[in-house]
């Protein structure tokens, strides 16, 4: 498809027009699922002339994609594993979204690895950074610089003298992984992609032995439609299996769900100037400078419940405390939290029972003619993955298709990022913000900071911060709404932003305001608002409730009780018989 003018603004309107395309046109590519690999595919199946429609039950990055460790990173961790192409194929992806396609999005981030073993860990620690730096990890960061346990320890003064002999400086990447999920999306509409979240698949087309389509069900009214496609691709992360039930056609592997819970604490509890990597005896555990916060993670364990909503619970918090503050001069304690979110990694089951071991590769099959899964990988390889499913679904198309081409495309907001960096005090004296509000805005939309600062020439009192988020503006809430796809206050406070993870009110203090700003874009009356605010309120109060729970089990059915922002979310899908 053709570049379409404005079609990245995925709002009110766009939702409506995309629902009228959906039920009329004949797409080549039906995608199942907003996650990044989803969005991935759409565009990358966009960018080769097809036409694209793809469909999320929920929101963009509303599962896996939003709950990561905020690394764009090559995956130091996974040399020892020998997994040596995984690693090469993802820092060739680092380099290519932190220079060309998201450098907006993707930045640079000085990490320190404290070495707390005398005579070998240097040498084995070096020859593993030297291979990764080797592979592609120093090419636009600088390459590893070794430290003496003074020299450690004036870059992380925090640090206790006893947990380290010594340290190694490297450099990976940092990204904030739903806006970035949510931008492909927009890219994506931006090439001509139908793309519309709250759109459930409920059941599959056939035509003979063929998988032709999808029905959907709109999550907000209910209604429900056919979208008929040459091919659909099953990009749904951990509801691979269900979505693969769906079908009735037998896969070809299984996915397995790992939960991983992070912890999100005050800068000024850990003093440090780099990010911080340390060893357990599963795996690793990141410490990564997040604005005004610290991001603590993460765990690796086993989850078997709700795939929409996993609960962080006591143990697993314990278990970040106690591995971090083994090397902290000054503990953390549970009062120091100020959020915690926990996601669930699609991993490819059966190479071993413990989920820290089982590959990070993935895998594409043609399940049966007219459908593709894809799932495993991780998030900084999302564009490959993406290449690959279409690669695999191009089999059923008819018409001869393009080879991909998305190493080439920048993400909307990269164009002109690097000038607009230059600009920043111009930008602030003429929208009377002071430098540092605009550097923060070009980090989180590149060059369309100019499009989300219109709306505040217009409204100038949507220029003033939100009262109980001081991070962020009023105007950023209302372009949540009418240009990036957010239609509950869930997905503007835990997504669009990251108010729920970085205040200690978790959002609440700021739901009532936040509903207000958007209603009128959103088509909200006073029930409506009432509504919107009381589920946030009780999904965050079910989720603080979960977080003091001794086991999954316990924690899962606190979290799970709470009601859905989207009132006619199906779960689970009822299976409806084909019609052929």
């Amino acid at each position: 498809m053709s570049k379409q003018q404005g079609a990245q603004f995925l709002g009110p309107q766009q939702r409506e027009a995309a629902w009228e395309q959906l039920q009329t046109e004949q797409f080549d590519v039906v995608v199942v699922g907003g996650g990044v690999v989803g969005v991935g595919a759409a565009l990358d199946a966009a960018t080769r002339g097809l036409k694209v429609a793809l469909v999320e039950a929920r929101d963009y990055a509303s599962g896996t994609s939003s709950r990561s460790s905020k690394m764009f990173h090559g995956g130091l961790r996974y040399l020892e594993q020998l997994e040596f192409g995984l690693v090469r194929e993802a820092l060739r992806e680092r380099e290519l979204s932190l220079t060309t396609l998201a450098p907006h999005l993707v930045k640079p981030l000085k990490f320190l690895f404290p070495l707390a073993h005398r005579v070998w860990e240097r040498p084995y620690m070096a020859a593993g950074i030297f291979l990764y730096d080797r592979m592609g990890g120093a090419k636009s960061v600088p390459s590893q610089k070794h430290l003496t346990r003074a020299g450690a320890l004036r870059m992380s003064p925090s640090l206790k003298r006893s947990s380290l002999t010594g340290g190694i400086q490297y450099y990976d990447t940092v990204v904030d992984d739903a806006r970035h999920t949510m931008t492909v999306a927009r890219t994506a509409a931006h090439y001509g992609a139908v793309v519309r979240t709250s759109t459930q698949v409920v059941g599959f087309l056939r035509e003979a032995d063929r998988v032709s389509g999808v029905r959907v069900r709109d999550c907000e009214d209910g209604r429900t439609a056919e979208v008929k496609g040459h091919v659909v691709i099953n990009a749904t992360g951990v509801w691979t299996d269900e979505i693969q039930a769906l079908s009735r056609q037998r896969g070809r592997f299984r996915v397995r769900a790992s939960k991983g819970v992070h912890i999100v604490v005050p800068r000024d509890r850990i003093v440090s100037e780099a990010a911080i990597i340390l060893r357990t005896e599963k795996s690793v555990l990141f410490v990564i400078p997040w604005g005004s916060h610290w991001i603590i993670g993460t765990t690796d364990t086993d989850w078997n419940l709700d795939l929409a909503h996993p609960a962080a619970t006591k143990a697993d918090i314990d278990y970040i405390l106690g591995h971090v503050n083994s090397v902290l001069v000054t503990p953390l304690t549970h009062a120091d939290i100020d959020g915690v979110y926990a996601g669930l990694r699609p991993l490819l089951a059966g190479e071993s029972d413990e989920t820290s071991k089982l590959s990070r590769e993935h895998a594409v099959a043609r399940v049966a003619p007219g459908l593709v899964a894809i799932a495993g990988g991780k998030y900084t390889t999302y564009r490959v993955m993406a290449e690959d499913a279409v690669d695999v679904a191009a089999e059923d198309i008819p018409a001869r298709v393009a080879s991909s081409i998305t190493e080439k495309v920048p993400l909307v907001g990269a164009d002109g990022y690097f000038a607009l960096i230059n600009q920043t005090v111009q930008l602030g004296e003429q929208y009377g913000l002071h430098p540092y509000r605009v550097k923060h805005l070009l980090d989180r939309y590149g060059s369309l900071i100019t499009e989300v600062l219109e709306l505040g020439r217009q409204t100038p009192e949507l220029l003033q911060p939100i009262t109980d988020a001081p991070d962020y503006l009023q105007v950023e809430a209302v372009y949540a709404a009418s240009a990036e796809g957010a239609l509950h206050l869930d997905d503007i406070l835990a997504r669009r932003t990251r108010i729920a993870i970085e205040y200690p009110h978790r959002g609440v203090n700021c739901a009532q305001q936040v509903a207000g700003l958007v209603a009128p874009i959103l088509g909200w009356d006073a029930a409506t608002v009432e509504r919107e605010v009381d589920t946030y309120r009780a999904r965050v109060e079910a989720e603080i409730e979960s977080q003091t729970q001794p086991d999954d089990e316990s924690a899962d059915a606190l979290r799970a009780a709470a009601p859905e922002s989207r009132a006619e979310i199906l779960e689970p899908v009822v299976v409806v018989p084909d019609r052929v």
